[in-house]
């Protein structure tokens, strides 16, 4: 009886997470209002189609670069996380305003990795998202907690993140949007899915942009990582418009990682 119900509460529970690619103007003069509302009319959708999502957004970074008029990633640690301090509070505004024009809530979360390695603060973080699930019309949005965390300023851009908070709410999915089409071959075409990650980790790259961390090689970390817990993941392009739904319906889109 526990497993048929843990299996129901798994087939229609998403995790996306929004790189900070899909979530700044390429003039890197702002956030793309224009496409971040674009993006959370679509996970509003899905939601409306029965699906519980829980959002794993970059952008903190910056948005917090942005208010400080800095066009340059710093590299010292404490500029990078004073930036993730001033811009968390404007990327939840903006969510906030996007998603009531749906009548939909959103809950902030941030986490660190010693949260979830922590078995108390993993359960206290998994009832808390199961509560939220189940006062409903409440979208989930988590960032590693970048003012006073440094795993993922160093590395990832939340991809692994994402993987570990599809874990922690046993999701069905896992849909990690950027900036490419997904994973391509050497001769550039893409990867509609793979089975075998090992055997695609020399296509992968480190190159990231001025905001995000990681390029593919994080993601393909990532996609592992769920693999591990049965969980399939793809990784799209979120400056395709209707990509988010088709992943979800199981479409050709992206690069599918199958478990």
């Amino acid at each position: 009886m526990y497993i048929s119900r843990l299996m129901a509460d798994k087939r229609k529970r998403i995790v996306v997470k929004f790189g900070s690619g899909i979530l700044t103007k390429p003039t890197r003069d702002g956030l793309h209002v224009s496409q971040i509302r674009r993006l959370t009319a679509e996970v509003a959708e899905l939601t409306s189609s029965g699906y519980q999502c829980v959002l794993v957004s970059s952008g903190a970074v910056a948005a917090g670069m942005m208010q400080f008029g800095i066009h340059e990633r710093p590299t010292d640690l404490p500029s990078i996380q004073a930036c993730a301090a001033v811009g968390q509070s404007r990327l939840m505004r903006l969510y906030e305003t996007l998603f009531s024009r749906h009548d939909l809530r959103v809950a902030q979360m941030l986490l660190t990795h010693q949260d979830l390695d922590s078995r108390m603060r993993y359960e206290n973080a998994g009832n808390t998202l199961e509560r939220l699930f189940q006062f409903g019309r409440v979208i989930p949005i988590i960032n590693e907690n970048d003012s006073v965390a440094v795993e993922e300023l160093n590395f990832g851009d939340n991809d692994l993140l994402s993987a570990e908070v599809a874990m922690l709410c046993r999701a069905s999915l896992l849909v990690i949007l950027t900036s490419v089409d997904g994973l391509l071959a050497s001769d550039g075409t893409r990867i509609a899915e793979v089975s075998d990650i090992e055997a695609v980790r020399s296509l992968a790259t480190r190159e990231g942009g001025v905001y995000s961390r990681g390029g593919m090689v994080s993601k393909l970390e990532a996609a592992s990582f769920a693999r591990q817990a049965g969980i399939p993941t793809v990784i799209g392009s979120g400056l395709r418009p209707g990509l988010l739904l088709q992943a979800a319906k199981g479409e050709s889109v992206g690069t599918r990682f199958t478990v």
